[in-house]
């Protein structure tokens, strides 16, 4: 059940190529994580920006589901930008999952598939992200937005609990004038909560399912959310699978190597096969 009137997906058109790509964001990001990437595709490529819901200007929910926000973007994307054909998606982190998704309960509308930095397996399996959002999302929780009168309060208060600069920069990107003050743009409460079932794989919701078109994984070099142990799970799912490691890129490897994402992009996305 939606909890405002936001539209319960907003999307941001970047380009007008030939090419179609949708973009899906990770834990606590926008769409417009990904307009430098989208911007570097240009010419050949028309890109959607997609706020997934309880994130950026999309609408708030009370519940949290893989399947729920796949089937939410399918419906989007048979609307408009996939009503002539399928399209090719690129998804990171939680976005990469309802990437995965989208292509496993809706082939039809998927060309190729992106997966950056994520895969197939649940938290406990992976051992790769829980505590680290666990930490983060706490971090935003007990920062009483009550006193802040200026951004750089709240960037001031994160500090000793998140050190990183560009770490603490995309989490306040969601801090906004809110009533006088200030509130966080996602739905801080429910994405907190709900970290659980974030972090894990919904296998019932796509049981007996495989995605027969081109795949490519993107992982960071520095990052532990994409092991060895988890190629099987990834090809069994997922069998025409080419798996790449971007160097010295963290879990946000567009962030970190726009350069070499954009070329794995393009190679990939213009392939002829």
């Amino acid at each position: 059940m939606l909890q405002d009137q936001k539209p319960l997906v907003k999307t941001t058109l970047v380009g007008d190529g030939a090419h179609r790509v949708v973009f899906l964001h990770g834990l606590f990001g926008r769409g417009k994580n990904f307009t430098n990437i989208a911007k570097g595709l240009r010419p050949e490529f028309r890109s959607l920006l997609v706020d997934l819901p309880n994130h950026g200007d999309s609408a708030w929910t009370d519940e949290f589901g893989y399947a729920d926000m796949a089937d939410t973007v399918a419906a989007e994307l048979r609307e408009s930008f996939a009503a002539d054909g399928p399209v090719d998606v690129v998804g990171h982190s939680m976005g990469g999952k309802v990437a995965m998704i989208l292509a496993l309960r809706h082939p039809e509308l998927v060309r190729r598939l992106v997966v950056v930095d994520i895969s197939p397996v649940g938290a406990q399996e992976s051992g790769a992200g829980r505590g680290e959002f666990e930490h983060l999302l706490g971090a935003l929780q007990r920062l009483d937005l009550s006193d802040v009168t200026h951004r750089s309060q709240a960037d001031a208060a994160l500090r000793p609990e998140i050190p990183e600069d560009h770490v603490r920069g995309f989490l306040l990107q969601n801090l906004r004038h809110r009533d006088g003050g200030f509130g966080w743009q996602p739905n801080l409460g429910l994405l907190h909560a709900e970290l659980g079932v974030i972090g894990d794989w919904p296998s019932d919701d796509v049981a007996g399912r495989t995605f027969t078109g081109s795949v490519l994984w993107i992982a960071g070099e520095r990052s532990d959310y994409v092991q060895d142990s988890d190629v099987p799970a990834m090809r069994a799912l997922f069998p025409r699978t080419v798996r790449i490691t971007v160097r010295g890129a963290s879990h946000w490897v567009h962030a970190d190597r726009p350069d070499e994402v954009i070329s794995a992009l393009r190679t990939f996305l213009l392939a002829e096969r």
